[in-house]
């Protein structure tokens, strides 16, 4: 049962008969949706092999329906990482965000990570996308997420927003944050958060989000985007939010939003609702935010808005300086791996950490002082006499980078035996003996290690096939 306070507060901000039918909504079925990892695949080419129905998504190119009786967790390709199951609505913040391929990119509150993937996916292996969840047991989602979805240049922290702000003055060109908040599009989906909402209210998040996204302008660059989202209607946490900004940051301004399968707002057929400036100071420009209502369209419903700071904002430069990689302490078993992989790796960017290497994204600087989950991509690990190859490494290499692969078809069982961690047969003459790239209708999947035919297998325990 909703709690009454809220049913009044919707009353009144809607209006009793735009409130029935919010209400009504809650006696639907939620919608159930995923987005193409455009990393792995490009959307006409999923359409052409993917098993189930699917319904484009109105306000992202890359998001569709697709039937609630679907399993789609429960196939190969979501190993592959082909896609990632994400609500409707939640798919908006991260696909309004104008990434460009070598940009440094922030991603605030990032876990489970959806809209991280769909970040690390704009940026197409290049630039630094840093993935932060204050929480370490949904960081540690978060970076299985990042690695399932083949990202080689994420850095996964797990760290308050105050302590990242002391290192990253004005160094980031994007940031998105996905703000905690009281959940109010999530009450159909999940009846814990009604009580969540008993509990504290929207002032108690309010709170967090005002010290959350003044430390996240300061990290912006002079000149970059922002983008601000929350599962809430509240304007508290909404629309007077995006004004507290301003009046604290006035090198902040709302930008138009273009979604990015090329429909304006200005469009008769842009599928969202618009800020509400009476809901605050009454400034014009918050009807450039956007609005999911999930008694208007196939969502939960959010609330996002892209910001834009000023190319004459004050400047101070990051306290931060380069990584220093120990690039001459290479194992010569890694150094013969990596020529399997056709790939041109700068080998100044290759850390070593004791038994393990990472390789750096491009300009990472150094995090000395902050608490880091994965540096890089993780590249494996020397034993004695010998190098394995990590996981993360497998799920973000391309067929035609390596240089001993065996390619299933999503329908041959050897596939789901290998994902459940079982010893498969090839019998491919052309398959090399050593550590083959095993793939799935040309898609990775993992590393197995080929014996004349019989192909070990070395698919991460933890990710398996139950």
């Amino acid at each position: 049962m909703l709690p009454e306070s809220y049913v009044n507060t919707m009353k009144e901000l809607l209006g009793e008969e735009e409130a029935a039918k919010y209400f009504e909504s809650f006696d639907k079925t939620p919608f159930a949706g995923m987005r193409i990892n455009t990393l792995k695949t490009d959307v006409d080419e999923f359409l052409k092999m993917s098993p189930y129905e699917l319904r484009p998504v109105p306000w992202t190119r890359k998001g569709f329906y697709y039937n609630n009786s679907d399993k789609p967790a429960k196939h190969p390709f979501y190993y592959a990482g082909l896609y990632y199951l994400q609500e409707p609505s939640a798919m908006v913040p991260a696909s309004i965000l104008p990434v460009n391929p070598s940009d440094k990119v922030l991603d605030l509150c990032a876990a489970p990570g959806g809209k991280t993937t769909e970040l690390g996916a704009k940026l197409n292996r290049s630039g630094l996308l840093v993935s932060n969840d204050i929480s370490p047991s949904r960081a540690k989602a978060l970076l299985k997420n990042v690695e399932i979805c083949g990202i080689p240049n994420a850095i996964v922290t797990n760290e308050a927003t105050y302590s990242l702000a002391k290192h990253f003055s004005c160094f980031f060109d994007k940031i998105l944050v996905d703000a905690p908040c009281s959940g109010e599009g999530m009450f159909r989906k999940d009846n814990s958060i009604i009580k969540n909402y008993e509990q504290y209210g929207t002032a108690y998040y309010n709170n967090i989000q005002k010290e959350i996204i003044l430390y996240a302008a300061d990290m912006l660059r002079p000149g970059g985007d922002m983008v601000y989202s929350t599962c809430t209607f509240s304007p508290l946490e909404d629309e007077q939010l995006i004004t507290y900004l301003i009046n604290e940051r006035p090198c902040m301004s709302i930008s138009h939003i273009v979604l990015d399968n090329g429909i304006d707002a200005n469009d008769d057929d842009y599928p969202l609702d618009f800020g509400r400036p009476q809901w605050s100071d009454g400034d014009e420009t918050l009807k450039e935010c956007a609005r999911l209502w999930p008694h208007k369209l196939e969502g939960e419903g959010h609330f996002a808005v892209l910001l834009h700071k000023s190319e004459d904002a004050p400047y101070t430069a990051p306290a931060i300086g380069q990584t220093k990689t120990r690039a001459d302490k290479l194992d010569e078993t890694f150094l013969e791996f990596i020529k399997k992989i056709n790939i041109d790796f700068d080998r100044d960017r290759f850390l070593v950490q004791g038994t393990k290497i990472y390789y750096l994204p491009e300009g990472k600087p150094d995090m000395k002082g902050i608490r880091i989950m994965r540096n890089g991509l993780f590249m494996g690990e020397v034993k004695t006499k010998r190098f394995e190859p990590s996981q993360a490494l497998a799920s973000s290499l391309r067929a035609d980078e390596f240089d001993n692969v065996l390619s299933l078809g999503a329908d041959d069982d050897r596939v789901i035996r290998y994902l459940k961690g079982e010893t498969i047969e090839a019998d491919d003459e052309k398959l090399a003996n050593g550590y083959v790239l095993v793939c799935v209708e040309g898609k990775s999947l993992g590393f197995a290690k080929n014996n004349n035919g019989s192909l070990k297998n070395k698919y991460l325990p933890g990710w398996r096939w139950m």
